[in-house]
């Protein structure tokens, strides 16, 4: 039996097995030179991973992306290409850093995409120049999504963070970015809201912050810390054996207690 996710992802690749990507790249769509990277984090419990995209007859791989068309702003272009790759709608996103290093382009690479898809080059050749491209970060569990490459991709999959193949141009950049980002402000964007269950307890918690940081971490020492930022809500024990084991579940503030303990936290 099919589940949501599988008719889904099955909906989508016929969609683009249909699609004329030609149409998709027409120059006057979108605005020039401006492009975004969405370096797409995902956690089930357990590991931390990143999408990666392979574009078709290449060898290449990329951070999923896309470009702005001229009649939607940044934000909804990131939005929209996310939900395109993941079927997510309701995702925590963030703009972390604007890449536009005189280097960063590579029109080889791009070259190697329009001749992998049998796209005409010249044609294209908008697609070889420099361009300054805005990255941001999402956060999602990989658990509940059925990954859709787009239209110039064979495949898009998750990867360990320690387990990235080679990626083309800066990406791997954008990566460590990203990464570094988000682990300097773990606390005070409170990721575990997006990477949880809306009641969990504090292992789970702890794993998240070490999944992430890339160590680990004392659990007297980070339980008091949490405890101490007053962002959660204790819960019922979760009982699955002995009774004087069970931990309690917790659940994170609401909104505007969150946004004030925020506020708290950049003071």
């Amino acid at each position: 039996m099919f589940s949501w996710i599988n008719v889904r992802y099955l909906e989508k690749v016929l969609f683009l097995a249909t699609k004329n990507p030609i149409q998709a790249l027409n120059r006057e769509e979108f605005i020039p030179n401006l492009s975004y990277d969405s370096v797409i984090f995902g956690f089930n419990g357990k590991q931390l991973k990143i999408l990666i995209l392979q574009y078709h007859n290449t060898g290449l791989f990329a951070l999923p992306g896309g470009f702005v068309k001229r009649n939607e702003s940044l934000d909804n272009a990131v939005k929209r290409g996310v939900k395109e790759r993941t079927g997510l709608d309701q995702v925590y996103l963030e703009q972390f850093r604007t890449f536009g290093s005189l280097t960063r382009s590579d029109p080889s690479a791009m070259k190697r995409v329009l001749e992998g898809n049998n796209l005409d080059v010249e044609a294209h050749d908008w697609l070889l120049d420099r361009f300054i491209s805005v990255s941001y970060y999402a956060l999602i569990n990989y658990d509940e999504v059925a990954p859709v490459p787009d239209e110039l991709s064979d495949s898009i999959d998750w990867y360990p963070i320690d387990g990235l193949p080679d990626l083309m141009m800066d990406h791997k950049k954008i990566v460590d970015q990203a990464l570094q980002f988000l682990r300097d402000n773990l606390e005070k964007k409170l990721v575990g809201i997006n990477l949880l269950p809306s009641k969990f307890t504090m292992k789970q918690l702890q794993e998240v912050y070490e999944a992430i940081l890339g160590e680990e971490l004392r659990r007297t020492t980070f339980q008091r810390r949490i405890l101490g930022m007053n962002i959660l809500e204790r819960h019922e024990k979760l009982f699955q054996g002995k009774a004087h084991k069970a931990p309690y579940l917790y659940s994170f503030k609401s909104n505007n207690a969150i946004k004030s303990q925020e506020e708290q936290i950049i003071t």
